[in-house]
């Protein structure tokens, strides 16, 4: 299956959850219109107690479908935007993705990843047990953080259910993905 944008979100206020769009647009620096999180700088409030000065690196967050299938077979109800994410997709590891990777989404828009989404205890309040199903350890034991990717936005543009994505890779060596 070629990769596509299975759903997009986006909420005003500092809310877990995101409201299901018929199409958002993306924002060159700053990042999902009329999102909470938008902004040149962090938008994250306990990021912005910290230092509001500091770049944003999270304006936009993807998550793949395939976590929200995996988590309904363990029994949770999970539906496009509902883990906070703007961006649904399928048919691409997004977690396997080096920094750096750039992501077409629709015929304009482009993202460039820039880490992974850290899971918070909001992802427990939201349902039960959720976090420790995001949650995982590779076979070396190191922790695998499932909860999606974070990136900014490079050039914007509308994106829809149902439009392609195109992955352009960065020139190696590539660094692995850390939380943003």
């Amino acid at each position: 299956m070629d990769p596509i944008v299975e759903a997009v979100s986006s909420h005003p206020t500092h809310a877990f959850s995101k409201t299901k769009r018929d199409r958002i647009r993306l924002l060159a620096g700053l990042g999902v219109e009329g999102d909470a999180h938008a902004g040149e700088t962090v938008r994250h409030r306990s990021r912005v107690a910290k230092d509001p000065t500091q770049p944003n690196l999270r304006q936009v967050h993807l998550i793949h479908a395939e976590l929200h299938d995996e988590l309904r077979l363990k029994g949770f109800r999970v539906l496009a935007g509902e883990m906070g994410e703007n961006v649904t997709t399928r048919g691409i590891d997004l977690l396997s993705l080096p920094a750096g990777t750039r992501l077409r989404l629709g015929p304009e828009a482009l993202v460039e990843v820039t880490g992974l989404r850290n899971p918070c205890v909001q992802i427990d309040r939201f349902q039960k047990g959720m976090m420790a199903a995001v949650l995982d350890r590779d076979p070396d034991g190191k922790l695998v953080r499932k909860a999606g990717i974070m990136g900014i936005v490079l050039e914007g543009g509308e994106i829809r259910p149902g439009d392609a994505i195109r992955v352009e890779l960065p020139a190696p060596p590539h660094r692995q993905l850390a939380p943003v």
